[in-house]
């Protein structure tokens, strides 16, 4: 009764946001924007970080598994960008100690309207005939490596909306099909939060009270997301991605406009 007490309230306001983060993230990427804010509401910052980290791994890989059964994974693909994504983000993270958060922020401010007008304009961007196309040549594998490496950089660097980056970048550089795209995603997504959950876990900072129900809710929230995905193919994904960026969109601008409290 004490625990309950004690972790019932917190599991209230976080569990409900975990799952539909885990929805969205499952199909275009940028769950974290609705499901970090959740743990930060009830939890010390590293403690949220961590354990967000903690449920969203292990629901990634639901999601997946669910994706490579349904052959909308190029394996080849993602282990190279995943591999560029592990050298790039802790580039990043380097990176952000000289330059300050605001600068970044600034530049995304006006990187977000940019890339929706390209997708509004861009309306044949992933279409589901688009796999056929794809040839794994030298510079498709370069192509893929710099994309883990620039995106990995950016997770490190600032890091909200880095699933949905990639999905758009394997569809525009590699012309994926939006469900392909959205499943090789899934790995690189997977390697950069089982490297940084290793090293949340070695310093104590996953509260697994909390961090063992939030997984169990993302990895139905994963699955939910997957089956909608598979489903209704590359336009839940589309219409999702840009959910994913207004969201981004508003986060960025309250982040620069607002001061500090």
């Amino acid at each position: 009764m004490e625990f309950l007490e004690q972790y019932g309230q917190v599991w209230l306001v976080v569990l409900p946001l975990v799952f539909l983060g885990a929805v969205v993230d499952s199909i275009a990427g940028g769950g974290g924007l609705i499901s970090l804010p959740a743990y930060m509401m009830v939890l010390p910052p590293h403690i949220a970080a961590a354990t967000n980290k903690f449920a969203a791994s292990f629901g990634t890989l639901s999601s997946l598994v669910r994706f490579l059964r349904s052959g909308k994974v190029h394996l080849k693909v993602s282990l190279i960008a995943a591999a560029g994504a592990l050298i790039g983000s802790p580039i990043g993270a380097q990176i952000q100690l000289f330059i300050p958060a605001v600068w970044l922020n600034r530049i995304l401010l006006v990187a977000l309207p940019c890339i929706a007008i390209f997708l509004v304009v861009r309306r044949d961007l992933g279409a589901d005939d688009g796999e056929a196309d794809f040839i794994f040549t030298t510079k498709t594998g370069a192509q893929t490596f710099l994309i883990g490496l620039l995106i990995g950089g950016y997770d490190g660097l600032i890091g909200p909306g880095t699933g949905t980056f990639l999905i758009l970048a394997f569809c525009s550089i590699l012309h994926f099909p939006l469900l392909l795209a959205s499943g090789s995603a899934k790995v690189v997504n997977f390697a950069s939060n089982i490297s940084a959950l290793v090293v949340y876990v070695m310093h104590g900072q996953v509260l697994f009270a909390v961090g063992i129900p939030a997984m169990l809710c993302a990895i139905l929230g994963y699955q939910v997301g997957a089956h909608m995905a598979l489903h209704g193919g590359g336009k839940v994904v589309r219409v999702l991605i840009f959910v994913v960026l207004g969201i981004l969109l508003v986060k960025t601008g309250y982040t620069v406009f607002m001061p500090a409290a």
